[in-house]
């Protein structure tokens, strides 16, 4: 539904934040009381239905909200392209990409929008995030993930050096993130592979401004049971290998040969810690889970809702 004014002239929000929704019925009805739970308030929600076969778009429709605005694919395309075609369906000048089983916390979008209309030299700001499970508990916080040295303002360059130094993703899910709609047009939006769509994406919005990283956990990345399989890390680093690859030979100015050297040191620790956080994503009663979050040095407390920042995961 258009939002309009008291006369009826349709307005346009400050934010728009879209929702890509594949098959997501156990999670999505969470993920969009997030977002209406929000203390800042001029934004669209738009849910975009990739072709969905189970009961996830009964559940938006459950929402009496003008705000939510639901759009259907005919059929399902691939998640680029549904990312992608989310972004060109908003509205705002500001747009927040969440994963359809992430949580935002309440004050996010304030914090980040007040950040942006600022400084109008950012094009993206991002907050950690913690690890949540499948019930909304934290298996890990995002003051234990985050990259202590993306906190505050960083230029492009900077940016760019740290995510080939991580050898993973220090900017966080996309969720995180608060981007200008024109610095994702002018940039060309989300790369082609599904699993550095996050990490991708900042890259190449980093080369429109600057970079403004929160110290606050503000959103929750979901970490469902059984999502990161050995396929799925294999796969992963793989194609790790061939976006730093591309950001070095694109960024040859930027990237320095001790950028690089400093980033094949650290890619141990990098995949010693996605097996970690892959145990941690079992059944909680097994000794795997216990050690797996033990050793990432899970907050204590049952659930917590819609508070978060950094990950190596893309989805």
């Amino acid at each position: 539904m258009t939002q309009r004014d008291p006369v009826g002239v349709p307005t346009t929000p400050r934010v728009s934040v879209v929702v890509p929704l594949y098959q997501k019925e156990r999670y999505i009805g969470r993920t969009v009381a997030s977002v209406l739970d929000q203390t800042f308030t001029d934004f669209e929600l738009v849910v975009l239905d990739n072709a969905c076969t189970d009961s996830s778009v009964d559940v938006v429709r459950g929402f009496d909200d003008p705000r939510v605005r639901l759009v259907h694919n005919d059929a399902t395309i691939p998640a680029p392209e549904n990312f992608d075609r989310a972004v060109r369906l908003a509205r705002a000048p500001l747009v927040k990409v969440l994963m359809a089983d992430d949580l935002v916390g309440p004050t996010l979008l304030a914090e980040q929008v007040a950040l942006m209309e600022t400084d109008p030299s950012l094009s993206l700001v991002s907050c950690r995030h913690d690890l949540v499970d499948d019930d909304d508990r934290v298996i890990v916080s995002g003051r234990a993930l985050g990259a202590a040295d993306l906190i505050g303002r960083r230029d492009g360059a900077t940016v760019l050096r740290r995510i080939v130094r991580h050898r993973g993703n220090p900017i966080g899910a996309p969720g995180n993130m608060l981007f200008r709609r024109a610095a994702y047009e002018a940039c060309g939006g989300f790369p082609a592979d599904t699993y550095v769509l996050d990490v991708g994406l900042a890259a190449r919005l980093v080369t429109q401004g600057d970079f403004y990283g929160m110290p606050a956990s503000l959103a929750s990345f979901r970490l469902a049971s059984g999502s990161m399989t050995s396929a799925h890390r294999r796969a992963n680093t793989g194609t790790q290998h061939r976006f730093l690859r591309t950001l070095r030979r694109e960024h040859a100015d930027v990237v320095r040969r001790r950028d690089i050297v400093a980033g094949m040191a650290r890619e141990p620790l990098t995949w010693l810690r996605s097996q970690i956080i892959a145990a941690a994503s079992t059944d909680p009663s097994s000794r795997r889970h216990r050690l797996a979050t033990a050793a990432l040095g899970r907050r204590p407390g049952g659930r917590q809702r819609g508070v978060a920042n950094t990950t190596t995961l893309s989805r």
